[in-house]
């Protein structure tokens, strides 16, 4: 897999060399030989702003945008616009996934002025870092109704000459409206501090309100383009298994049916891209970023779970087994972050088929393939064909007069050889960051199916990227970093990074019961007790000793990513249940408070916090086994505690429980000699047993009562 780094080619010097060359980021070593004088943030660039009174061009993107790409091709490569913010600006450049903290900032700023945001993201600073103008993507000539960049430029600049005191007062403006934003969310109203954890009722309006946006024709919620939504699938599977709502369960498996069949799964090398351009799944934005298929990964897992559907389980195998062929590294180590959506200037080149290669590669099996993945003379996409599956293996075989046995075979194997062809087409590039937050989320995927699907290699990895996340990323101190690239360190980590990669440490210590991994996630939670605490309720998205904005960001809404606050919720209850510390509770029900009022309204935008809700709702079962882990009888209870789906569940195994890191271990011991089960639950304890069919009825009865 290629990684998206400066030319190795030593025939030809580049023209330019800016001071990104030294950075660490693909995304911004890929602009290190534009003509713009680049800058990364801080203190140099910020300083030069304010030594020669100049406002600060910032442009923040990410490796796998494309549209960033198009910017930087006709603007950033472009001499005459590089003249012009040489001339009269300071350029910095900013990798949005290494500081989600600016980006979150500047974001709001753009918001603000334009009413939307996206990447690239283009702001205009004072000196001192206030936001007056921008925008996002800006052509290199007029189009669409925008003006072109240098236009843009030289009106920026005549307002910094000529109307300072306007310029001014609008970035006072605009910070004053960031900070509000940045403390308060924006979905609808401000969230009231100090107000009560959501109840019951907030739970079943929230999936009310998902059942009426629910469009069952193309399976999800809005229209083009159309994004996965996993957080809001998790919501649904929970709600689900608390209430048994049918119709819950019902518009979750209708999601997952589409995503899977649509193109923006990967049908030949697993994974998902991270959107639809269309509203019926069909054509992906090419590009496939590490946390979208963590999240689709686990939600697939729990429905198989709850439904025992095959092909979700397929996805779960062909997704994990993507990221563990292509997204790996090094080899044994963490995750990648993303692949891009271009192969060599075209977006989707890699992936798309033409019906006459096709035939070439099966033969025979042509039709039959054709048939199930809608390849057609014409195509579906600007002349060729995204795979997509359009009809079922019984469909196929009536029409074939075919066993769906024998469908199923021919069908694999005909996946295999495309995708033996496939991989000998130019790849597209691989954004190599290792990101603390989003392994997280991959951490606590590969490790629950190592453990679900009973699958040793899917553990193994979950063990091999934790290892290396805490060896490359901890401080001597104990203290966190965000990212690692090609073996260089960067930037303090921020509230996600902390709380996705705890959530993701107690995956592994779920699956594996070596307690160093729960002693890991315990002391991130405490950094974030001591140093991302907000006094009065929740968390800011920085710590007290990091770099000081123009504001300090306390993000609510859940995104592409669950919310650092909506995590922080989520594992410090499973930690208040594993270590009975009232004070982890407390401080993950005074956070729900925050967005007590708006989550039932606005679902898809507080999707984490509804499973954080239904957690703090409980009552959790607390499970300690006491026993050698090579003792059958201790696997035979650990397998009953985990049987079936069971969110709001927590698990402790030891066999030396008097030692054990784990609060809820100790004091516990074997009865008789033989592993012995302990199970909590709504704070009454039942009697110890030894025999897995009690286990398993005293768990049943808990689910009976919630």
């Amino acid at each position: 897999m290629s990684e998206p780094t400066v030319s190795t080619d030593v025939a030809e010097e580049p023209r330019h060399t800016n001071r990104l060359a030294n950075e660490t980021s693909p995304y911004l070593l890929q602009h290190a030989h534009n003509p713009v004088d680049w800058y990364p943030w801080g203190p140099e660039a910020l300083e030069r702003a304010k030594r020669e009174d100049r406002p600060i061009f910032l442009s923040i993107g990410y490796a796998a945008c494309h549209w960033c790409h198009v910017m930087e091709r006709e603007s950033f490569e472009d001499d005459a616009p590089a003249e012009d913010l040489n001339g009269n600006f300071v350029p910095v450049k900013v990798d949005r996934e290494e500081r989600p903290d600016l980006d979150a900032v500047y974001m709001d700023a753009v918001q603000a002025i334009t009413g939307q945001g996206g990447w690239p993201m283009s702001v205009f600073l004072t000196p001192d870092g206030k936001p007056f103008y921008g925008g996002t993507y800006f052509p290199d000539q007029r189009r669409h109704g925008m003006p072109s960049f240098r236009e843009v430029l030289a009106g920026v600049h005549r307002a910094w000459t000529e109307d300072r005191e306007g310029v001014e007062a609008q970035g006072q403006r605009l910070v004053a409206a960031i900070d509000r934003t940045a403390t308060t969310g924006s979905a609808g109203g401000a969230p009231a501090r100090g107000s009560t954890a959501p109840a019951g009722w907030a739970l079943e309006a929230a999936a009310a309100e998902l059942e009426r946006r629910f469009d069952p024709a193309t399976g999800g919620w809005g229209s083009a383009p159309k994004f996965p939504q996993a957080m809001v699938l998790e919501s649904l599977l929970r709600h689900h298994h608390r209430t048994g709502d049918a119709r819950s369960l019902a518009i979750c498996r209708r999601a997952l049916d589409a995503m899977a069949a649509g193109g923006i799964y990967d049908h030949l090398g697993g994974g998902f891209a991270r959107y639809a351009t269309d509203a019926n799944w069909l054509v992906p934005h090419f590009e496939k970023m590490l946390y979208d298929n963590a999240q689709l990964a686990r939600v697939y897992l729990h429905a198989w779970q709850v439904t025992g559907a095959p092909r979700y389980r397929e996805v779960v195998r062909e997704t994990l087994d993507f990221v563990d062929r292509e997204l790996r590294v090094p080899a044994d180590g963490a995750f990648a972050s993303s692949l891009d959506a271009d192969t060599e200037g075209h977006e989707g080149a890699t992936y798309v088929w033409d019906a006459a290669e096709i035939r070439s590669v099966l033969g025979e099996d042509a039709a039959l393939f054709e048939a199930a993945y809608g390849v057609s003379e014409s195509g579906n996409w600007e002349g060729t064909t995204i795979l997509s599956r359009v009809r079922d293996d019984d469909v196929l075989a009536g029409a074939a007069g075919l066993s769906s046995e024998e469908v199923a075979r021919r069908l694999r194997d005909a996946r295999l050889r495309l995708l033996e062809v496939r991989d000998r087409r130019p790849q597209p590039a691989r954004d190599g960051k290792v990101l603390a937050a989003w392994n997280g989320l991959m951490l606590a995927t590969f490790a629950e199916a190592g453990r679900v699907l009973r699958e040793p290699r899917y553990t193994r990895i979950a063990s091999e990227a934790a290892t290396f996340l805490l060896e490359s990323l901890l401080t001597p101190e104990g203290r966190l970093r965000r990212a690692w690239t090609a073996g260089r360190v960067a930037h303090d980590a921020v509230l996600e990074d902390h709380t996705h990669l705890a959530e993701g440490l107690l995956a592994v210590y779920g699956a594996t019961f070596e307690e160093r991994w729960f002693v890991a996630a315990r002391q991130l939670m405490e950094v974030v007790l001591a140093h991302f605490a907000d006094p009065r309720a929740g968390f800011f998205d920085t710590a007290d000793d990091a770099e000081a904005l123009v504001t300090r960001p306390q993000g609510l809404q859940d995104n592409a990513l669950p919310s650092g606050n909506a995590m922080a919720a989520t594992v410090l209850l499973r930690l208040s249940a594993l270590c009975g510390e009232g004070r982890y509770a407390d401080a993950a029900e005074r956070a729900l408070g925050l967005v007590a009022p708006v989550m039932h309204r606005y679902p898809t935008a507080f999707a984490q916090w509804l499973s954080a809700a239904d957690l703090a709702l409980g009552p959790i079962d607390e499970v300690a086994i006491c026993g050698r882990p090579d003792d059958r009888a201790t696997q035979a209870l650990v397998d009953t505690a985990f049987e079936g789906y069971a969110p709001r569940r927590v698990v402790a195994a030891s066999g030396h429980p008097d030692v054990s890191a784990v609060p809820l271990l100790q004091g516990r011991g074997m009865r008789d000699g033989r592993p012995t089960a302990y199970v909590c639950h709504g704070f009454a304890c039942q009697q110890p047993v030894t025999d897995r069919g009690a286990l398993a009825e005293q768990l049943g009865a808990s689910q009976q009562v919630a």
